[in-house]
């Protein structure tokens, strides 16, 4: 799941995620509020809840359009005993992930950003002004479906005064 992210990006090491947490959400529309609940405990306990309204901005639209565009129209029932959206969080030192996982092989389409009385279709454009970075690709293996992913950079912990500039001395 992790394979894009590394493309253009500093080494990835899923071996070194700090922390991961994931939630099934199941095929309706208040799914949405459930991840953004789930979004902002996970952030709250990571003590990166400075980060939420952007996060969770785009965890709202990963999620919405999982759940509009992802979905067959009649859901069938095993379904919904098995949620077919599943909304993943991963934490680097430097790095916040979320990504949303569906069933479908179909890619995200970002509709024209300068069409903005559009009632919808900016959920990716949204992502793409929010985050770090974004992207998808097809699962691996026997996993139907996608993941769409979105990265956020994070501050680096507190440290020394001046840790890059080699004529101070901190301490």
């Amino acid at each position: 799941m992790l394979e894009p992210l590394r493309q253009g990006l500093p080494p990835l090491d899923p071996a070194a995620v700090s922390d991961a947490a994931s939630c099934a959400l199941p095929a309706r529309y208040e799914a949405v509020r459930d991840a953004r609940q789930f979004t902002r405990r996970t952030l709250d306990q990571w003590e990166l809840g400075d980060r939420f309204d952007d996060v969770c901005l785009v965890v709202s639209e990963l999620v919405t359009n999982a759940l509009r565009h992802a979905l067959p129209a009649n859901t069938p029932r095993l379904m919904e005993r098995e949620p077919p959206v599943r909304l993943h969080l991963l934490r680097w030192t430097e790095r916040l992930v979320c990504a949303v996982r569906d069933p479908s092989d179909d890619s995200p389409v970002a509709r024209d950003s300068d069409d903005f009385s559009a009632e919808s279709g900016r959920g990716l454009f949204l992502v793409d002004s929010f985050a770090d970075g974004w992207g998808w690709h097809p699962m691996a293996g026997t996993l139907p479906g996608k993941v769409v992913w979105a990265m956020f950079r994070l501050r680096h912990p507190a440290g020394p005064a001046c840790p890059a500039d080699p004529s101070c001395s901190a301490g």
